[in-house]
């Protein structure tokens, strides 16, 4: 006796679906291997005095070796505001500029994609340069990649800090306890000589 056609329909229909999963999953982890994740590290914030030379350093880690689709890409988020503006990029080996008129002529390359760094100068900086600067880098197929953030002050030259704030801290704080280190080891020195004085004259 013949089977229902329906019947057969529907148990063709679920079959059709198990093999469908695997394939889908076997398609994302070939996408996902294919970009692999790439590191930017940057400072988290810079002082740079008025007029002087600026140096935004960024490094990046990356597994794969760079070549001629390596590139870089700097932009800024002035004080105050939302807006981001792309100023400066690096492409095989080539500088491009942006149009953005407070950085015109004051850009030069300082990194070396060899040693994995992506780092610029910016010349004569002044006030309307505070801001954030975003460093971006794409090294395919390592493109998957969180942008270094640096928070950048330009100030007087007679107030750019020497040392970061927790440098001062850990050195003021090492003095402190020095101090008193040496202030202990005079005080005990002079007991034990007051008493080694008064035990020689107590046996006499």
């Amino acid at each position: 006796m013949a089977a229902p056609a329906g019947a057969g329909a529907g148990m063709a229909a679920p079959d059709g679906r198990r093999w469908l999963w695997p394939v889908l999953t076997a398609a994302l982890g070939l996408l996902t291997t294919g970009a692999s994740a790439l590191e930017v590290y940057t400072p988290k914030e810079i002082f740079v005095a008025n007029g002087t030379q600026g140096r935004l350093t960024c490094k990046f880690k990356s597994t794969d070796t760079t070549g001629t689709l390596t590139t870089v890409s700097w932009s800024f988020q002035p004080e105050g505001t939302d807006t981001t503006v792309s100023f400066f990029h690096y492409s095989q080996g080539q500088v491009y500029p942006g149009d953005y008129p407070p950085f015109k002529d004051r850009i030069s390359w300082a990194g070396d994609l060899d040693k994995k760094d992506a780092s610029i100068n910016i010349e004569n900086m002044q006030f309307i340069h505070n801001g954030t600067y975003i460093c971006d880098v794409k090294n395919p197929p390592d493109i998957v990649a969180q942008p270094g953030h640096i928070r950048l002050y330009v100030v007087e030259k007679e107030i750019v800090p020497v040392f970061p704030v927790w440098v001062l801290v850990g050195i003021v704080t090492a003095v402190v306890v020095g101090v008193i280190l040496l202030i202990s080891t005079v005080l005990a020195v002079l007991y034990r000589r007051r008493s080694s004085k008064r035990d020689y004259t107590g046996s006499c």
